[in-house]
């Protein structure tokens, strides 16, 4: 009897035990379900808002262009987003006509249009480089095109702080991942690094605006390095502006002796850097 007894026992605890087990499954499907439908329900809702500041945008835009001046019905075909350098060209002709007589509509539409794209992470602001060459005087074209690529990285990085968060981690976990062990390296001098990375094409732009946020990059920081490191290759891009007429591809702007003066320029960037190494080593 005291066997029988023991028996119905261990089987009713086993039963229990099933039953728990079962809930607890259960209850991590549902949870797992539940963070799924949240991760769903954030993306949608960070799709909706990035949606709705691009449409406000562009609405801001199409106004710029009702103010500008009437166009010829033989220049509209030309007065468009310039993918490619026969593009630059034949709008650099068209602005450099009316910049004569409405000289601060046309600077205002540049700066509306790079900002434009710099925020949203749209191809076309190297075009908008090289046409600052040839509209506006070097200083001032420097001025206008670094200006213009930190405040539109500034309102990227915005963006993203607000609403990118869940798009940036599903879509780029891994390169985020690693963008934060590099960042963490260099957190101590983190604004000449910046300077480097904004020099050099080894970090595309677009993706540093992004995740910087995400990886409490300082604001601050994150603007001046952008200003100053956009510099030395926006300074090619605006003389190529200069002699746009001559060039005839986008190679002829960047040789290979381009190419060893932005890399001798990303390596001065980092002495400070090395420089402070050696004083810390030597002082402990």
């Amino acid at each position: 009897m005291a066997a029988v007894a023991s028996g119905k026992a261990t089987k009713a605890k086993s039963r229990d035990s099933s039953e728990k087990t079962s809930k607890l499954a259960y209850s991590d499907i549902c949870n797992s379900k539940q963070t799924i439908s949240c991760e769903q329900q954030s993306s949608t809702k960070s799709f909706i808002i990035l949606g709705a500041v691009f449409c406000s945008s562009l609405l801001v835009l199409l106004i710029l262009y009702q103010k500008f001046p009437h166009l010829e019905e033989s220049e509209k075909q030309y007065f468009r987003l310039p993918y490619n350098l026969e593009d630059a060209k034949q709008l650099g002709r068209v602005l450099q006509k009316y910049s004569r007589d409405h000289y601060y509509n046309v600077m205002s539409g540049f700066l509306i249009m790079y900002i434009f794209l710099q925020t949203f992470a749209i191809p076309g602001s190297i075009f908008l480089s090289i046409l600052s060459g040839f509209l506006f005087k070097f200083p001032l074209a420097l001025l206008l095109v670094c200006l213009c690529s930190s405040l539109g990285a500034c309102f990227c990085y915005l963006l993203s702080f607000l609403v990118g968060r869940p798009l940036v981690m599903k879509y780029f976990p891994e390169r985020v991942r690693g963008w934060q062990a590099h960042i963490e390296r260099h957190r101590e001098h983190f604004l000449w690094y910046m300077i480097f990375l904004r020099i050099t094409p080894f970090l595309p732009n677009w993706f540093i605006n992004i995740t910087s946020p995400m990886l409490n990059v300082p604001l601050t920081t994150f603007f001046v390095g952008t200003f100053v490191g956009v510099a030395p290759p926006s300074v090619f891009y605006i003389n190529a502006g200069r002699t746009i007429n001559k060039i005839s591809s986008q190679g002829e702007i960047f040789t290979y002796k381009t190419w060893a003066i932005l890399m001798l320029t990303a390596c001065i960037a980092l002495l400070p850097v090395l420089f402070k190494r050696k004083l810390k080593q030597r002082f402990e």
